[in-house]
């Protein structure tokens, strides 16, 4: 008798936003721009801003904490810890290992980085499945943190309007039931068009938040037209070629969380697709691009809201700089044995 194909599902969502929220008026006080600017060409309103004391790894660990707490489990069920960020500000030890201490995880228990921009959560969700399905491992924590204000050049009005701070987190199980949790993952990038989106050595004048911002550090660049071009073609194949690959059509899906960049590019995505505004997850008014953290974060609070109920199809796709980008279709499922559906 053959032994079933192992399954991995999200047993638990975490997040973390910071206190401090910078709406557009005040943003528009330190550089030229305005709310009706910003609004209409990206759909934000405000943005969340660490401290200047608080590391990606803090808000990781809060994070991460919630998911936990979600899981209804301690972190000694975790036996995997993966964190997906482009902006921390030391290279050693990693975010995973100054979480690794913060949360209390057992000696032993491997963590690591990955820096794969805004597509880093699906690029997380990817090698974690993999990993648990492999058999070394039971239970993976995966985490997205971004601390943007640190490398956001805030002279700059057509990046600075973007970005801000957060964290999101999954718990990742592994269970012996087909055709549960994650269905299929597509990854993809292209190096040759990193440049357009980047971060670069800083030739600006001094920061605004020189706290955030330290003297002698790297500032996000980008290209924003053929930003965009490239992230609404790729993000629609993602969805396709993930759908694709799990035959299952587009009127199935009960929700779609796409990377949270710009309203634009969201609204470019539901025309390409055919799928109506109104299944995609919108919460960059409140929070701007989060890079990695974005997707987490909205799949927690759409979660949270009660917009998704077990058994739901929900399909995440991002594009970050690289290029990178990815798509995931999830069958929401925090029980598994009552809500896979028999084949």
């Amino acid at each position: 008798m053959r032994t079933p194909i192992p399954s991995v599902y999200v047993q638990g969502l975490g997040s973390y936003a910071p206190s401090r929220i910078l709406a557009n008026e005040e943003l528009a006080s330190i550089v030229d721009t305005s709310d009706e600017w910003i609004i209409t060409r990206s759909g934000i309103r405000e943005r969340h801003i660490a401290a200047p004391d608080e590391t990606g790894a803090d808000m990781a660990a809060k994070a991460a904490q919630a998911a936990l707490a979600d899981a209804h489990i301690s972190p000694e069920d975790i036996d995997l810890l993966i964190v997906a960020t482009v902006s921390d500000d030391t290279p050693v030890p990693s975010v995973a290992c100054r979480v690794h201490s913060k949360i209390g995880l057992k000696s032993g228990v491997p963590a690591f980085d990955i820096t794969a921009a805004c597509s880093g959560f699906i690029y997380l969700l990817q090698i974690a499945n993999h990993m648990l399905r492999a058999g070394d491992y039971r239970r993976a924590l995966v985490i997205a943190t971004e601390k943007l204000s640190r490398i956001t050049d805030w002279t700059d009005r057509s990046t600075c309007v973007l970005f801000g701070d957060a964290a999101g987190a999954a718990v990742l199980a592994k269970c012996d039931i087909p055709h549960a949790g994650i269905l299929g993952n597509v990854l993809g990038a292209d190096g040759t068009k990193g440049d357009l989106l980047a971060v670069n050595p800083r030739n600006a004048p001094a920061p605004v938040f020189p706290a955030a911002l330290p003297s002698g550090t790297h500032t996000i660049a980008m290209n924003g037209r053929e930003v965009f071009k490239n992230a609404v073609r790729v993000m629609s194949q993602a969805c396709r070629s993930v759908l694709a690959k799990c035959a299952t059509d587009p009127a199935q899906l009960a929700l779609i969380i796409p990377h949270q960049a710009n309203i634009r590019i969201i609204e470019a995505i539901s025309d390409e697709l055919k799928i109506p505004l109104s299944r995609f997850k919108i919460n960059l008014d409140r929070y701007g691009n989060t890079s990695a953290a974005s997707i987490p974060l909205a799949l927690d609070e759409a979660y949270r809201a009660g917009e998704i109920k077990e058994g739901d199809l929900v399909l995440l796709v991002a594009f970050g700089g690289g290029f990178t980008w990815g798509a995931s279709l999830i069958r929401w499922q925090k029980n598994p044995e009552k809500t896979t559906p028999a084949l």
